[in-house]
C-alpha cells in the first residue's frame, strides 16, 4: 500500500491538477511520462502544453489537417513513434479524417525516403562522370508529372537506373488509395516531413513550399505546417521520464 501524501503534497496537489487539467485540454492526452514530469518539474508540463499548443490554436489548419499532420510525422520512419501514432490516429478519424486520409499519409511517409536517393544520384552522377544514356521522353514527361509534387529531382536517377524511376513512379502514381487528400493537403504532409529535425531536407524543403504555393496555400499554413514538427522532440524527454520513473529510490531516501 503507497504511503498517504504528505502535507506538502496535499498542499501542492491543486496546482499539480490545474496544470494536469490546461496539458490536457492543448494537447489531448496524458501519460505516464507527463504525470512523471509533472510531480518533479510541473514547470516544464505546463510550457510545454503552451508552446506546443501554439501553433495547433493559432494556426489556419483545421483540426483535421493538424492530426494527419501528426500522423504522418509520428508515422514516419525517422521517428516511428507508436503511442504518438495511435492518439494522433484516433483523433484524425474523430475530426472528420477517413480511412483514405490516412493512409494517403502513409503513401507519402513511404515515398518520403526516395529524396535522399535522388540527391545521393545527383552526386553520384556529378563524381562519377558521363557515361548514362539520355532519358526516354515519355519517361521524362512522367518525371515532369510527378517530381515536383513529390520533392524528388529524378532526372540524374533516370540517366543511372530508368527501369528504377519507371517503376517508383508507378508507386507514387498508382500507390495511393483512390481518394483521400487533396495535391495541397498531400504537401502540406511531405513539408511537415520533410521539414522535420529528424529527417531535415532543405532541398525538399524549397521544392516544396514552392509547389504549395504555386496550389494556393499562404504564408501561415506553410509555416504552421513546419513548425508542427519541434513537437517530436519531447519524446525524448517522454523517454527520459519514462526511464527514471522505473528506477529504484535512491540508496539516500
Amino acid at each position: 500500500m503507497s504511503a498517504d501524501p504528505s502535507p506538502t503534497d496535499r498542499k501542492r496537489e491543486p496546482e499539480l491538477a490545474r496544470i494536469r487539467a490546461f496539458f490536457i485540454a492543448q494537447r489531448g492526452y496524458w501519460r505516464p511520462w507527463t504525470e512523471t514530469m509533472l510531480q518533479v518539474n510541473p514547470a516544464f508540463v505546463e510550457q510545454y502544453a503552451r508552446y506546443a499548443g501554439h501553433p495547433a490554436h493559432t494556426g489556419p489548419l483545421s483540426e483535421r489537417m493538424v492530426e494527419l499532420i501528426y500522423v504522418g510525422l509520428d508515422a514516419s520512419s525517422s521517428h516511428l513513434f507508436e503511442s504518438g501514432l495511435h492518439t494522433h490516429m484516433k483523433r484524425a478519424l474523430e475530426v472528420g479524417a477517413t480511412p483514405a486520409d490516412i493512409f494517403d499519409v502513409l503513401h507519402l511517409v513511404a515515398v518520403q525516403g526516395v529524396a535522399g536517393v535522388c540527391q545521393a544520384a545527383d552526386i553520384l552522377d556529378e563524381l562519377a562522370g558521363p557515361g548514362a544514356a539520355p532519358v526516354d521522353p515519355a519517361l521524362q514527361a512522367r518525371i515532369g508529372r510527378f517530381g515536383n509534387a513529390h520533392a524528388l529531382g529524378l532526372d540524374a536517377l533516370a540517366r543511372l537506373d530508368p527501369g528504377y524511376v519507371d517503376v517508383l513512379l508507378d508507386f507514387v502514381e498508382q500507390g495511393r488509395p483512390g481518394a483521400g487528400l487533396s495535391p495541397a493537403e498531400r504537401s502540406l504532409v511531405q513539408l511537415a516531413l520533410h521539414a522535420c529535425f529528424t529527417a531535415f531536407n532543405p532541398r525538399a524543403v524549397r521544392q516544396l513550399i514552392a509547389t504549395a504555393l504555386s496550389q494556393g496555400l499562404n504564408r501561415a499554413e506553410l509555416l504552421q505546417a513546419i513548425q508542427m514538427g519541434a513537437h517530436l522532440a519531447v519524446h525524448g524527454s517522454a523517454l527520459g521520464a519514462n526511464v527514471f520513473r522505473q528506477m529504484p529510490p535512491s540508496s539516500g531516501e
